[in-house]
């Protein structure tokens, strides 16, 4: 699994496509923020997503396996005068939170759990920590996404101050994926760039499984949709949205 290592001061910069709003109302939509629910946000990554969940309503924690995605985070809740517990932590590892409301693990952060052992270890430790009518949201890599989209690489990016060539290839497993990107980022002032290089995995598992491993958990009440609406999966769908109850 990746920590995100030095991406973490570029992450922001490069997920501005990110509709973030979308997520903070699919969740208020199941889990409405009236009664000031708690939320842990897995994978939190920088904090964007957070505080838009903070500034909802919700009282949010988050955990990342990135120390330095967490710094960020850190600062960003200060600045918005919020104190938001964060810890660093592996989702597969989840523990010291009980009678949570809502969880999410957002924008694909479970694809970074390669194992199947550990994907389940995860779903069944957030089951536990989520109180009796809890909701889990997260969302994944489609199959189609990880098997032809990231194969028809390389992608390139420029906008002056960063620059990147981001390989794929195949990786150990069934629909998983080797991510090798070499960065070029501009030191301010100047016109010199530093270069920097991240290796990422990525793993996905057919819908049903996701299911089949929430049920056999105790989750309840699946709803499965795709790519920010409401609308079932297809074939080309590329992002997988679950949501279960406990």
């Amino acid at each position: 699994m990746s920590s995100y290592e030095r991406f973490a001061h570029v992450y922001d910069e490069l997920q501005t496509d990110i509709p973030y709003d979308r997520y903070v109302k699919w969740v208020e939509q199941h889990a409405p923020s009236k009664q000031f629910p708690k939320l842990l946000d897995i994978g939190c990554g920088t904090g964007v997503l957070g505080l838009m969940l903070a500034k909802a309503g919700y009282q949010v924690s988050g955990i990342d396996l990135s120390e330095d995605m967490l710094a960020i985070a850190a600062g960003r809740f200060a600045e918005a005068g919020l104190q938001v517990p964060l810890f660093c932590m592996s989702m597969h590892e989840l523990d010291g939170f009980e009678a949570l409301d809502v969880v999410t693990i957002a924008i694909d952060s479970l694809n970074y759990v390669v194992e199947q052992a550990d994907v389940y270890s995860t779903l069944e430790r957030i089951f536990h920590t989520l109180r009796p009518g809890g909701q889990l949201f997260f969302d994944v890599h489609s199959l189609f996404k990880m098997d032809e989209i990231f194969l028809d690489g390389p992608f390139t990016y420029d906008d002056g101050d960063i620059s990147y060539v981001w390989h794929t290839e195949p990786g150990d497993y069934e629909h998983s994926i080797v991510h090798q990107m070499t960065f070029y980022v501009r030191d301010a002032g100047s016109d010199l760039y530093e270069r920097f290089d991240e290796e990422h995995f990525q793993r996905t598992f057919a819908i049903e499984h996701y299911m089949t491993w929430l049920r056999e958990i105790g989750f309840t009440d699946i709803e499965v949709t795709a790519d920010f609406t409401e609308e079932a999966p297809e074939y080309e769908s590329e992002r997988i949205f679950i949501r279960a109850v406990k």
